[in-house]
């Protein structure tokens, strides 16, 4: 599955995995849908629904993956 970027927002189809690496500091915002947020060496996920943003505290690899199709901006 290839990501499609509409008015600024990343789009990801339900089940779809968006890999983020060294990313902290960052901050991830979900648009539509709902993603979940694991970060590497963290005992604590993350679940974004509409309007909620969430900034990335680790280095290394973050996973965000859709629950159902949804948009999410990184900033």
């Amino acid at each position: 599955m290839k990501l499609e970027i509409a008015s600024g927002a990343l789009r990801l189809s339900r089940g779809q995995t968006l890999k983020l690496t060294d990313s902290a500091g960052s901050t991830i915002c979900a648009r539509e849908g709902t993603v979940w947020i694991t970060e590497e060496n963290s005992r604590k996920d993350v679940v974004l629904g509409p309007g909620h943003c969430y900034q990335i505290g680790k280095p290394g690899l973050t996973l965000v993956q859709a629950f159902a199709d949804a948009s999410v901006s990184l900033a």
